[in-house]
């Protein structure tokens, strides 16, 4: 029997929604947080990494995806809550949910110095993702994708006039962020400075950019930087960068979506290195 929805679960939903309206729940508070779609849920389940509370279920909702995310639960032992569409599409508005609803233990954001030190370890370079006031939670969530496919050691968001890690953020990820560590910093441009310092090559991708991707050598420890579409780099962080490189394109159109120009950029990387051995 679908279980009903107690008054006290109504008022927690409500009050998340509030916080979620300003962004991230804070960790503060140690208020859940929603991970809304099919995707999302499962990955967070297999992974662990968000300390699932409960599953929420619309009803009527079947199929091998729902039938996965059910028994993964059951075998972590959390609960299943079913309910009905309406009441799921409250507590997850204008976002699409896929009628799957997971809450979570509050988004934790990494540590820097445990990034940094883990990307060295690998043979193949150190690859990490820096976002400049990327405020699109589609495209954050998509560059997190993108950075997950092509093996990035991590992200970095600035604190402030930056989309943090919100339920859309999360969904359009599809799952993608249970694999990526992500930090956020106070100053980005300090942060870049710090890790050329540590022997990082920070690179830039820009329309304005004096080399081309393919001519790039990208066989070396990196932080690849992306602006944001209305902006494109700051002055600051431009100031930080040992190269601007750019995608050269042969069509009408002038630029590309930033989730978009990321993974172009991701490819090319992953192709010199896979070539070099």
């Amino acid at each position: 029997m679908p279980s009903q929805v107690s008054k006290g679960m109504m008022l927690r939903a409500f009050q998340l929604l509030k916080m979620m309206g300003r962004g991230v729940v804070s960790r503060k508070k140690k208020s859940p947080v929603l991970i809304p779609g099919v995707n999302a849920v499962m990955e967070t389940l297999i992974q662990g990494r968000s300390g699932v509370r409960e599953v929420w279920v619309a009803e009527g909702k079947k199929g091998p995806r729902i039938e996965e995310v059910l028994q993964s639960a059951k075998k972590l032992g959390i609960p299943v809550h079913f309910k009905r569409r309406d009441e799921v599409d409250q507590f997850a508005p204008d976002i699409a949910h896929q009628g799957v609803l997971a809450l979570a233990d509050p988004f934790a954001y990494a540590d820097l110095d445990a990034v940094v030190r883990d990307s060295l370890q690998g043979p193949a370079g150190a690859l990490i993702l820096a976002a400049d006031h990327i405020t699109d939670e589609g495209n954050l969530g998509a560059l997190i994708r993108s950075a997950a496919f092509f093996g990035a050691h991590g992200l970095i968001l600035p604190k402030d006039r930056s989309a943090r890690i919100t339920p859309k953020v999360l969904k359009r990820s599809a799952g993608a962020y249970v694999h990526l560590p992500i930090v956020q910093v106070v100053n980005l441009s300090r942060t870049l400075d710090l890790l050329s310092k540590k022997g990082f090559w920070v690179v830039g991708a820009a329309g304005e950019g004096s080399e081309s991707i393919d001519r790039f050598d990208w066989k070396r420890d990196l932080v690849l930087v992306l602006g944001s579409e209305e902006k494109g780099l700051g002055h600051a962080v431009k100031k930080q960068c040992h190269q601007i490189v750019r995608i050269e394109g042969s069509g009408a159109v002038a630029s590309l979506n930033v989730s978009v120009a990321g993974g172009v950029v991701f490819s090319e990387i992953v192709r010199q290195r896979r070539a070099g051995g």
